[in-house]
């Protein structure tokens, strides 16, 4: 309940960062699933013949990811390479899902990463997914629309979305919300 709570008020600074009010992204998404995913990545011998999870993007609107302290796993794509996420104490890691991106019209990028195998050790780590309901309209509110270049992504529904998400190749560098550019 207490990650749900800061999800929602992540969503909400979020909201008013972009100028619109603090409920506006939680009035798009709805009342949010939340799904939790407990990831046991056990050591590797050959590390180099597998992987936890190629790159990606989230699918959902936030990822808030407790990261085992004793590994870090967790990559994430800058600037064409890809850099640990080093795990620090009393810390979420938290990634903006794709709904997050489509709703800012691009202001806010959703995060590439992907989960490593450790040769020598294992890991554990702990994710909260906020997901929009099925039926949710995502679409860039007129404001964020209206002075700029226009609308960077058609409106569609969660439940197109997702569809979508899981019939593609997930091993393609593409992201999934590419198919819904303008």
């Amino acid at each position: 309940m207490e990650v749900r709570q800061l999800g929602y008020r992540l969503e909400e600074l979020i909201a008013e960062s972009l100028g619109l009010e603090k409920d506006s992204i939680k009035n798009v998404l709805g009342e949010q699933g939340q799904h939790m995913a407990v990831n046991y990545y056990p050591p590797c011998p050959e590390p180099e013949l597998t992987y936890g999870l190629p790159g990606h993007t989230d699918p959902n609107a936030l990822t808030i990811l407790l990261q085992d302290l004793q590994v870090s796993g967790l990559q994430v794509l800058k600037d064409g390479k890809w850099v640990a996420v080093n795990p620090h104490p009393n810390a979420f890691v938290i990634n903006l899902g794709d709904q997050l991106q489509a709703l800012s019209n691009g202001v806010y990028k959703s995060v590439w990463h992907r989960a490593i195998v450790n040769a020598d050790k294992p890991r554990l780590s702990i994710a909260s997914f906020l997901c929009p309901y099925n039926d949710a309209l995502i679409s860039a509110p007129n404001s964020l629309i209206e002075n700029g270049p226009g609308a960077v992504y058609r409106g569609y529904t969660y439940a197109e979305y997702y569809k979508k998400f899981w019939s593609r190749d997930l091993e393609k560098d593409t992201s999934c919300l590419d198919l819904f550019k303008n």
